[in-house]
């Protein structure tokens, strides 16, 4: 890939098919993470597994970096946002995230907090990033919201144990809607391999310390753990999180967000698949509703009014 990689398509060109696709790919892979990443603490504490995650996939990206040689950013400035980001996103989000896993709350409690992210979002985009949020998209943020709403809230494994644990779902909320404001309006287009690299050096330098000191470093080495490494370190930090910030870049900070509402809906199908929780009726209607929400926040209001002027036009 170029180091323009993830720049928005000139004008009457096509999208690349991997950018079609890339919201498919990174909705399955960041729902799954929740259930995978529930059951990795059970194995190791919150941090030992977050800091062995992203050993692990820096001990992947600095020989790709060696042997590709991609171009590397040329201003300081870059190297500094890079790091803002990884701050926001690889140490608060996941940091805040897997804290709450430890003090019981469950993978679909916190889904349906962070589906909250295109509210948050769709209210400082326009102060922050110049972007104007429409009535339309608005209503389908909202659509998008009472869908997830309906998902998590006909499941009742979901259970939330005190209010200091919402609070730290909270936080994470807050810290990946500032990642995706942050990298949308400071953020440069710069090759995968450089991006990760460093927002995961952040992750892996700020998580380790805690580790060390909050934790006794055990781990339950079993092979569900090494399956729950491989998910997260490939699926979440090399996949996922490259896929958000190319699709942040190629968008708008509102549509992409609203990608989110489907996670809820998502994480509970997939915690269907892998831990055998039940899926009730009334959690099928939740995610038909989102996916409508999210279908209707993600169209321009330009193609919604070219698509009436053809409904009503005289034939």
């Amino acid at each position: 890939m170029s180091e323009r990689a993830g720049a928005v398509p000139a004008a009457g060109t096509a999208k690349p098919l991997w950018l079609l696709a890339a919201p498919f790919i990174f909705l399955l892979l960041w729902s799954g993470g929740f259930a995978v990443a529930k059951i990795g603490i059970l194995s190791t504490g919150p941090f030992t597994l977050l800091a062995w995650r992203y050993g692990l996939v820096l001990a992947v990206l600095l020989p790709l970096l060696a042997w590709f040689r991609p171009p590397l950013p040329r201003q300081p400035r870059a190297y500094a946002d890079l790091a803002v980001v990884g701050f926001l996103i690889q140490v608060l989000y996941f940091n805040l995230s897997y804290f709450a896993f430890r003090f019981g709350i469950s993978a679909g409690a916190l889904a349906i907090i962070v589906s909250l992210q295109p509210i948050v979002v769709g209210l400082v985009a326009p102060v922050f990033t110049g972007e104007r949020v429409g009535a339309l998209r608005w209503l389908g943020l909202l659509l998008g919201l009472a869908g997830a709403g309906l998902v998590i809230a006909s499941r009742s494994a979901i259970e939330v144990t005190s209010p200091g644990v919402v609070l730290l779902a909270i936080g994470a909320l807050l810290a990946m809607c500032a990642g995706a404001l942050y990298e949308k309006r400071f953020g440069t287009p710069q090759h995968p391999l450089v991006s990760n690299t460093v927002q995961c050096a952040i992750g892996f330098v700020c998580t380790l310390p805690l580790a060390l000191l909050m934790e006794d470093g055990h781990v339950d080495w079993s092979p569900t753990f090494l399956a729950v490494l491989a998910y997260l370190v490939i699926g979440n930090s090399l996949v996922a999180i490259s896929l958000y910030l190319a699709m942040i870049r190629a968008g708008e900070v509102a549509k992409v967000s609203a990608l989110f509402f489907l996670v809820p809906p998502t994480t509970a199908l997939i915690a269907f698949a892998l831990l055998g929780e039940d899926m009730p009726p009334l959690a099928w209607a939740g995610m038909a509703l989102a996916a409508s929400g999210v279908a209707l926040a993600s169209v321009p209001p330009t193609t919604w009014r070219a698509r009436l002027s053809a409904l009503w036009r005289p034939r």
